[in-house]
């Protein structure tokens, strides 16, 4: 049972009897307290979907809730739903495609290391690898002899998420992103 300050997002608990997924995670320390922070989880619940926001002390210990999590490649889209496919045995798992719209922004047909989180046999989350490698496809023009390093620009890529870029890329570069702090990591190697 692991404490409340170590759980991260996309992690399944048991609490009050239902299995919830939990999506957010934000850290506060109250001021004049005498001992640790208290973490503020928003939780969804894994059948109805419900949105439950609960705030844990730090040495509060959580139940893990029974998951698995199977490796999965993007296939397409149907409707609401996003249809990933295990690597393995080809079983399609769809989620919905609001439960998903943080993750969706970072994966395309060609993201490696997407893992499905499955609680009690139903697909309930995404588990997306640290960075990804996605396509410019507007930004402003690169400046020659632009820092690499200095200033940045926006820029939006083949997801549609927008993230700052430092002035020398342009359009069509393949860039690596950090997925957590959606933070320009270099270069692609495509």
């Amino acid at each position: 049972m692991p404490k409340a300050s170590e759980i991260k997002k996309n992690t399944a608990i048991d609490y009050n009897g239902s299995a919830y997924i939990i999506k957010d995670i934000e850290r506060s320390v109250p001021q004049g307290r005498a001992g640790g922070s208290l973490y503020r989880m928003r939780m969804y619940d894994v059948v109805s979907g419900g949105k439950v926001d609960e705030t844990f002390k730090d040495s509060d210990m959580l139940n893990l809730a029974d998951l698995i999590r199977k490796s999965v490649m993007f296939s397409y889209i149907d409707g609401d739903e996003y249809v990933f496919m295990d690597n393995t045995d080809y079983t399609p798992y769809n989620l919905n495609k609001d439960a998903i719209a943080e993750e969706v922004l970072f994966i395309n047909e060609s993201t490696e290391g997407v893992q499905v989180i499955i609680v009690n046999d139903v697909p309930v989350a995404l588990d997306l690898p640290t960075s990804v490698e996605l396509e410019v496809m507007e930004t402003d023009p690169s400046i020659k002899g632009g820092s690499a390093t200095s200033r940045t620009k926006p820029a939006i890529l083949s997801t549609g998420v927008t993230i700052q870029v430092p002035e020398h890329i342009s359009i069509g570069d393949t860039i690596r992103v950090n997925v957590e702090e959606r933070k320009f990591m270099g270069r692609g190697n495509s």
